[in-house]
C-alpha cells in the first residue's frame, strides 16, 4: 500500500509522485468522486470490475496517455472523453457498448482503440479493420456534430460598465463615434495562414473546418463584425491578401502588405502561398503617409556579425509591417506596426533581438515622421518622434514573464537576462536592450478579460498583445474573452466556430 497522496499528486511524505493505478479486479460497481482529483495520473486501469457507466468526470484526468476500462458492463462512453486529447492507449473491450461518441474524434494522439467484444455497429468494426485506430478516429472527427454556438463575447469599458458587443458594423461605427472625434479601435489577429492548417498540426479539427474555403468566410465575418477602424492581421497568404481580403474589404479599407524575407527566392507560385503581415485602416478616418518592411534578418548586417547572429537571427525569416498614418480628423499622426515574432520557444533569444530590431526601426521612422509637415494646419505637433502615438499589435509568441514582455514593458532588458542564453549579439548583449517609448498592453490591469489569445491541447495562454504608448493615447475600451462555458466544452481551435489556433483581440483608444 503507498501513503496517502494530495490531489496534486505529492505524497504526503515528499516522496517521489506516482502516475499509474491499477483499480483491476476489485468488484467495484460505482467510481468513487475522489478519483477524479487525481489529476497527475497517466496510467488507468479499471478492467475486470462491475461498472456499468463511465462518469463524465472522467475528463477531468487530463493526463492520462492510457485507459483500460475492459471487461466491464458498461453500455455508452461519455462524450466528455474526447478531452483527454493526450489519450495514447484506450481500452474498452468487452463491454456492452452499441454506439461510440463522436466527440473520440478529438483523441488525435490515440495509437490504439480497443473496441472488440462489444456490439457495435459493422461498419465501424469493418472501418478500424481497415484503416486502423487513425482511420476510425478521423471518421469520428468529421462526423462529429457542429455544437452549440458560444455566447457572444462582450465589451468592457475603462468606466467598468460591460455589455454585449454589438453584432453589426454599423453598431460597431456608432460605438467609434460615442465619443469625442478623436477616437479609432484596433484589432489583431493571427489568422492562421492556409498551409500551416493541417491535420498534422490540428489532428483534433475536423478536416471541413480546416479548409481554407471554410475559415476565411469566418475570419472575414469577424472583421466585419468588429468594423475596427486599423485591422492587424498575422500569416495571411499573398494569393489571400491580394484574391480574398483586399477585394472584399476595399469599400472601407485600405491596406499595406509585405512579405517574409524569403520572398526574394520564390518562383511567382510560389510567392502566393508565402504568408505576411496585413494593416488595413478604414480610408475615410486614416491617411496613409507611408508603409515600411522590417526584416529582422538584417540587423546582423548593421551591427556586429557573431556567430549566434549569423546561425539563429539571420536564419530567420520573420518580418514587420509598420504604417505611418494621419488621422483625418484630428491630423495626429499615428505609427501603426504588425508582426508575427519567431514562434520557436527555443529561440526566446531571438524573439529579444527582432524586438529590439523592431523598437530601433520605429525610433529611426518615428523622428523623421515628427518632421513631416501635416495636411492640417491645426494638427498637433511633435518635437520627437517618442511624442507620436504608437501601437504594436501582432502576435508576439511570447508570454508576461518572457524577456519580450519585460524589455517592451519596462524599457529595458539587462545584457545578462536569461533569455537570451547567454548567446552574444554584440551591443545587444554587451549593453543590454533600451527603448524611450512608455508601452503597455492594452489589456493591462483588465488581463482578467481575456484568459488566453491561442487555444490548442498543447497550449493555452496569452501570446497576442496590442502596445500602445500611454503618453500619447488612451484605452477606452476591450473586446473581453470567450465565455467560459464554451471553452471548458472544447480541446481547441481551430473548430466550428473559431477559424484560427489564435482569438481576435480589440481595444478602442483615443489620442490624449
Amino acid at each position: 500500500m503507498s501513503p496517502p497522496r494530495t490531489s496534486d499528486g505529492n505524497n504526503e511524505e515528499g516522496e517521489e509522485e506516482w502516475t499509474t493505478l491499477d483499480m483491476g479486479g476489485n468488484k467495484i460497481k460505482q467510481l468513487s468522486p475522489t478519483l477524479f482529483r487525481y489529476t497527475f495520473l497517466t496510467t488507468l486501469y479499471l478492467c475486470h470490475n462491475n461498472l456499468t457507466t463511465l462518469p463524465s468526470s472522467i475528463r477531468e484526468l487530463c493526463n492520462l496517455t492510457v485507459l483500460d476500462i475492459s471487461f466491464n458492463s458498461i453500455t455508452a462512453l461519455p462524450a466528455e472523453l474526447g478531452m483527454i486529447t493526450s489519450l495514447r492507449y484506450l481500452f474498452v473491450y468487452d463491454n456492452q457498448l452499441t454506439s461510440l461518441p463522436a466527440e473520440l474524434g478529438t483523441l488525435f494522439q490515440l495509437d490504439h482503440l480497443g473496441i472488440e467484444g462489444n456490439h457495435l455497429p459493422d461498419n465501424v468494426m469493418s472501418l478500424l479493420d481497415k484503416d486502423g485506430t487513425p482511420g476510425l478516429i478521423a471518421y469520428l472527427r468529421d462526423s462529429c456534430a457542429v455544437p452549440m454556438p458560444p455566447p457572444e463575447r462582450l465589451w468592457f469599458t475603462t468606466s467598468n460598465d460591460t455589455f454585449a458587443l454589438p453584432q453589426h458594423a454599423g453598431d460597431m461605427d456608432a460605438l467609434n463615434k460615442s465619443g469625442q472625434g478623436d477616437l479609432f479601435s484596433i484589432l489583431s489577429y493571427n489568422i492562421l495562414c492556409e498551409k500551416m492548417a493541417t491535420t498534422q498540426m490540428y489532428g483534433y479539427t475536423p478536416s471541413w473546418a480546416l479548409n481554407w474555403e471554410y475559415r476565411k468566410e469566418l475570419i472575414l465575418q469577424e472583421i466585419i463584425t468588429y468594423s475596427a477602424d486599423i485591422v492587424c492581421l498575422q500569416e495571411v497568404e499573398s494569393a489571400q491578401y491580394e484574391e480574398y481580403f483586399l477585394p472584399h474589404l476595399k469599400q472601407e479599407y485600405d491596406g499595406v502588405y509585405r512579405q517574409k524575407s524569403r520572398v526574394r527566392h520564390m518562383t511567382d507560385k510560389e510567392k502566393k502561398r508565402l504568408d505576411g503581415s496585413a494593416i488595413f485602416f478604414k480610408s475615410k478616418n486614416f491617411r496613409l503617409i507611408e508603409g515600411h518592411l522590417v526584416e529582422f534578418n538584417q540587423v546582423g548586417r548593421r551591427g556586429q556579425r557573431s556567430e549566434d547572429m549569423i546561425n539563429r537571427v539571420m536564419t530567420k525569416d520573420d518580418i514587420a509591417v509598420i504604417a505611418l498614418l494621419e488621422h483625418r480628423t484630428s491630423g495626429a499622426k499615428l505609427i501603426v506596426s504588425t508582426f508575427h515574432l519567431q514562434w520557436d520557444p527555443d529561440f526566446r533569444d531571438v524573439k529579444l533581438i527582432q524586438t529590439a530590431r523592431l523598437l530601433e526601426e520605429i525610433e529611426t521612422l518615428a523622428d523623421r515622421f515628427a518632421r513631416m509637415p501635416s495636411s492640417s494646419e491645426d494638427a498637433p505637433t511633435y518635437s520627437d518622434g517618442s511624442k507620436i502615438p504608437t501601437i504594436l499589435a501582432g502576435d508576439f509568441n511570447s508570454v508576461a514573464d518572457s524577456g519580450v514582455f519585460e524589455f517592451l514593458k519596462k524599457g529595458k532588458v539587462d545584457p545578462d537576462h536569461p533569455d537570451f542564453l547567454q548567446k552574444r549579439y554584440g551591443h545587444y548583449t554587451t549593453d543590454g536592450l533600451s527603448h524611450n517609448l512608455s508601452l503597455e498592453t492594452a489589456y493591462g490591469d483588465h488581463t482578467h478579460n481575456i484568459e488566453f489569445t491561442n487555444y490548442t491541447p498543447g497550449f493555452k495562454g496569452v501570446l497576442d498583445y496590442i502596445w500602445y504608448t500611454t503618453k500619447t493615447l488612451t484605452v477606452t475600451g476591450l473586446l473581453q474573452g470567450l465565455d467560459p462555458s464554451y471553452t471548458s466544452r472544447v480541446v481547441g481551435f481551430p473548430n466550428a466556430h473559431f477559424p484560427s489556433d489564435h482569438v481576435s483581440i480589440l481595444s478602442q483608444m483615443s489620442f490624449k
